[in-house]
């Protein structure tokens, strides 16, 4: 569904990725991981046209997007979950979700997510900045969803949220994957990651240093250790 080669992207003289080269099949849960800085935003980045890759190339669903429009992308199914979220603040839950839609959503897809993210049913009109670290990041998620993606990049989806929404933040992960949708995720908390994911790449310094099965890391903590400073 998604592969991405040699991908090189640099920020003035930096040369951040140095030929990244990742494959995720459809109805996967994949895993990039890595310690801080070597490339793993940047990484997402680059696959959805926000930071304009300098080489190699993206494709999905047998479509290049590493050469169109960054808007055009989301339209492909391609959804993103930026670190930090992303929401508009001064909107409202219900006009956050609305954002990327060119439409009113159907009804039957807002009971679906009022009923995955109740919270945000009982906050619809409250203004999305207000809402907690999880409450947002629920909001994140759902703005992602309601647009019926064929597949989720994720971005640090449990950054600073509270440790008692963590596991509601995992388990709202694999319900979406569960449902259908591919899920290509950058994520620190690494039992979290391979909790929910099959397959995991690690990064190292702009290239991909190891890729292994979540039961292969699992069963080689001198590689956990080696790649991420971590005990398994």
């Amino acid at each position: 569904m998604l592969k991405v080669e040699e991908l090189q992207t640099h920020y003035g003289k930096s040369h951040v990725l140095q030929g990244i080269n990742l494959e995720v099949n459809e109805g996967e849960a994949v895993a990039l991981l890595g310690r801080n800085g070597v490339g793993k935003t940047t990484t997402l980045r680059s696959i959805m046209g926000l930071t304009k890759p300098s080489g190699g190339a993206v494709t999905f669903n047998g479509t290049r997007i590493d050469a169109i429009e960054p808007h055009r992308i989301p339209r492909l199914g391609l959804g993103y979950v930026p670190q930090g979220r992303g929401i508009f603040p001064n909107l409202s839950v219900m006009e956050n979700l609305c954002i990327g839609l060119a439409d009113k959503p159907e009804e039957s897809m807002l009971e679906e997510i009022f009923g995955r993210f109740p919270i945000l049913r009982e906050r619809e009109g409250q203004a999305g900045g207000t809402l907690s670290g999880g409450g947002q990041q629920m909001l994140a998620i759902a703005r992602c969803l309601i647009t019926k993606p064929k597949m989720l990049l994720m971005d640090e989806p449990t950054e600073a949220i509270m440790p008692k929404l963590v596991t509601r933040i995992r388990d709202d992960i694999r319900v979406a994957n569960d449902k259908g949708i591919t899920i290509l995720m950058v994520e620190q908390n690494f039992r979290l990651a391979l909790s929910v994911c099959t397959r995991i790449y690690i990064m190292e310094k702009g290239v991909i240093s190891y890729e292994g099965t979540a039961d292969d890391l699992r069963e080689k903590p001198a590689i956990v250790h080696r790649y991420l400073g971590v005990a398994a």
